[in-house]
């Protein structure tokens, strides 16, 4: 079974502009990033997909793989899927570009997911980590999902889901950490296929497979990580990183 990842690399951000290219103690977040998932040791190739020069040029400087997008695209799925096409690869695994901390643990186990999958009725596997601050479980920047009695997906909110009526009867909440690993079918159905109204509504694309029948096995994980996204998350790396 070959596993690739890909990174998928805006230059555009709107809490933090050009964020993949700020400085994390000497080398650009994106750098860092890259680096980390190499270190997995987990697949046989790494790449960045971009629609950014600057940050093509700087992963080929630094020793590693970049890929330019031909087409504008929406979102990460997207990307990957045109970059990925063509590619003689079974498991995608889609790295943030703004998580320089990613590490092998949680990689790994989305990674296992396709392997104890004998009859191959799970499209994707992806993360998610408790949660049980009433801010973050209410705050629509944070995604939450709730899954089945055997971790499939249900359905993903920026809501707090579920809806607390009661809060005494055991109910957890989950946050959606945004790695995926994808068969390579199940990302270029998705690149194919029209959003769809709940997704539109959402602005979350893992919407889009639950709404065509694809299953996503969530994995629990206690591995925060570091997600950068605002002027004072890139500060907080910058010390975390000493």
């Amino acid at each position: 079974m070959k596993i690739i990842a890909m990174i998928p690399a805006r230059y555009a951000a709107t809490r933090l502009p050009g964020k993949l290219m700020k400085d994390l103690n000497g080398k650009p977040v994106i750098v860092r990033t890259y680096e980390a998932a190499l270190r997995t040791g987990l697949f046989s190739d790494v790449y960045v997909v971009t629609d950014s020069e600057v940050i093509f040029r700087e992963i080929v400087a630094n020793g590693g793989k970049a890929i330019m997008s031909i087409r504008e695209h929406e979102c990460g799925s997207d990307r990957i899927a045109e970059a990925v096409e063509k590619m003689d690869v079974d498991i995608v695994v889609n790295v943030q570009g703004d998580e320089p901390f990613t590490e092998k643990e949680s990689l790994k186990k989305v990674v296992e997911v396709f392997g104890e999958d004998v009859k191959r009725e799970i499209d994707l596997a992806s993360l998610m980590t408790e949660i049980t601050d009433w801010e973050e479980i209410s705050n629509p920047n944070i995604v939450k999902v709730i899954t089945d009695h055997q971790g499939f997906a249900l359905y993903f909110s920026r809501s707090p889901i579920p809806y607390p009526r009661a809060r005494d009867v055991g109910a957890r909440y989950f946050k959606h950490k945004g790695i995926y690993a994808f068969r390579k079918s199940a990302i270029m159905d998705f690149y194919h296929l029209p959003m769809l109204p709940l997704e539109a509504s959402e602005k979350i694309e893992a919407i889009r497979y639950l709404e065509y029948g694809k299953k996503i096995k969530m994995v629990e994980t206690d591995v925060e990580g570091v997600e950068i996204d605002t002027p004072d998350d890139l500060e907080r790396a910058r010390k975390l990183w000493k």
